[in-house]
């Protein structure tokens, strides 16, 4: 794209007059070329995430959620929560199915949260871009198909021996070669024609709903009638001369600002990167934080506990708990999830950073024949206890792994952010959050230094903690000193996942990158 200029693997994308950041280059070039066009952040993050939702099929889509962070260059800030409810029908049966039909028991709410956000974008800056516009390369690339990417091959075999079992699935999807999605174009094109919200009402929502319903999944139309996306304020931590925001519940933003709650108590500039100290700060404040996360729950249903969790006195209080000299056991049960974090500042420094996901890989697995819409199997996060918060009942939306992230300096922003992962979204904002704020490293070197993930995995049912081997054998063999049980994993390995950060500076320079483990990168005008 001639005059763009692209993030390479030795420096992030620098510009003045605006940046997108994705896991999928296809998907970064739609944004930029909004924000060329004098798009606002939020058109060119329509744009990038539609196109998304095609070359990444296996993390993102149409039938999946989206969690949007949103600001505009005074730090005026809101919080789109894209979350689809659960099923009239659903039951609290144990345990709840993981993939297959009945594991497509939520709604899908990112077409609407495109349609809020467009809305926003229109209402408060000037937006004059709507979705005929912007779904142009995404229906292209449906169309037309693309080159499978590396990450949708690793995912595709890895999930081999499963895909008997999700209806429509292996008709489509490929592990290799030219990927096409001429329904989901077809789809796309209906939806850029007839708006955001045909999605929900009218005769593309009866074909939706007739595909979920042959599937055998407990949706119907007037669950899909009743998906609304809610604006809400964002939460807010000081950290350093910084302000973090995170969206609410029932997303886990709020354990993300807990863990920096925690932090803020240390001497993380003190602890040198890459070494035993430094990690094991980290790790042992992500357990704290972690600790009151069984309290998150949608808050239509459950108390708020927000105000709680962020109180100074309690973070304090975690802070001390932390034994420098010790680690300490962890029992808990990891949440898998996969997602795609996409971010952009315009031109005039708005700034939006939203999240996209289908919760697992491929989510539920199952494909609609006539929509070409792959549904997410996001009920899987319900309990079916009945004493959790998180308790599984028809129109609730289940605890979320979503949470991207924006900081203010002075009131304005200064950082966008976010990641893929599931349990692994606070851990690894955490660490590239000390690493950009307590360190001062630039975005491209945050996202290439080596990643941590506590607990389970897909892979690894060991409630171990995994570190990319890259930190260095001095610096493990000293963490297994201090009683973790270290598991080592390769360099920029698919568990740490694929995350994005936009830095603005105070002269207005903006430097933006994505991570070195995804198959996209930053552009900037």
């Amino acid at each position: 794209m001639a005059g763009f200029v692209r993030q390479t693997t030795e420096a992030a994308a620098r510009s003045l007059r605006g940046v997108v950041t994705t896991p999928h280059w296809a998907s970064s070039e739609a944004g930029a070329r909004v924000l060329a066009e004098g798009g606002t952040a939020i058109e060119a993050l329509v744009a990038a995430g539609a196109a998304l939702a095609v070359v990444y099929p296996h993390f993102c889509g149409l039938g999946g959620d989206g969690v949007w962070m949103i600001a505009d260059a005074g730090g005026e800030a809101t919080a789109l929560l894209g979350i689809g409810q659960a099923a009239a029908g659903a039951i609290a049966d144990a345990p709840i199915p993981l993939r297959g039909p009945e594991a497509a028991l939520t709604t899908a709410c990112l077409v609407d949260s495109w349609d809020t956000a467009l809305r926003l974008s229109t209402d408060r800056w000037g937006g004059r871009l709507g979705l005929h516009t912007l779904l142009g390369d995404a229906i292209r690339l449906a169309d037309e198909g693309f080159p499978v990417s590396p990450s949708q091959t690793f995912w595709h075999d890895f999930r081999t021996a499963e895909q008997a079992d999700w209806p429509g699935f292996s008709e489509l999807f490929l592990g290799d070669g030219l990927q096409r999605q001429p329904a989901l174009g077809q789809t796309l094109r209906r939806i850029a024609a007839d708006g955001a919200r045909s999605f929900y009402d009218g005769a593309l929502a009866e074909e939706i709903a007739a595909d979920l319903a042959d599937a055998g999944a407990p949706l119907t139309l007037s669950d899909l009638a009743a998906t609304r996306t809610d604006t809400v304020a964002p939460l807010r931590l000081a950290y350093r001369d910084l302000t973090l925001l995170a969206p609410p519940p029932p997303t886990q933003g709020v354990t993300t600002l807990g863990i920096m709650g925690v932090l803020d108590g240390l001497d993380m500039a003190g602890k040198p990167v890459g070494s035993a100290d430094f990690v094991h700060a980290l790790v042992e404040a992500v357990k704290q934080a972690f600790l009151d996360r069984p309290r998150i729950a949608d808050p239509a249903f459950a108390p708020d506990v927000s105000t709680d969790l962020l109180d100074p006195q309690r973070l304090a209080a975690k802070t001390r708990a932390i034994d420098p000299s010790a680690a300490l056991p962890w029992p808990y049960r990891h949440q898998t999830g996969d997602t795609a974090l996409l971010a952009a500042v315009d031109s005039e420094g708005r700034t939006a950073s939203l999240l996209q996901s289908l919760y697992f890989d491929w989510g539920s697995g199952v494909v609609g024949r006539r929509t070409g819409i792959l549904w997410q199997n996001r009920g899987a996060a319900f309990s079916v206890d009945p004493e959790s918060p998180n308790l599984l009942v028809p129109g609730k939306r289940p605890f979320y792994t979503l949470n991207p992230g924006l900081a203010l300096k002075d009131g304005r922003p200064c950082l966008a952010y976010g990641t893929q992962g599931a349990d692994g979204q606070p851990q690894t904002l955490s660490l590239l959050l000390s690493l950009l704020i307590d360190h001062g490293l630039d975005p491209l070197s945050a996202l290439s230094a080596p990643r941590f993930l506590l607990g389970r995995t897909f892979s690894d049912l060991a409630d171990s903690l995994k570190i990319e081997s890259s930190l260095g054998e001095p610096a493990l063999s000293a963490l297994r000193d201090l009683g973790h049980e270290v598991a080592p994993i390769p360099p920029f390995s698919p568990l740490g996942g694929q995350a994005g950060v936009i830095r603005i500076h105070a002269d207005g320079l903006i430097e933006a990158a994505h991570d070195p483990r995804s198959d996209g990168g930053a552009i900037g005008l």
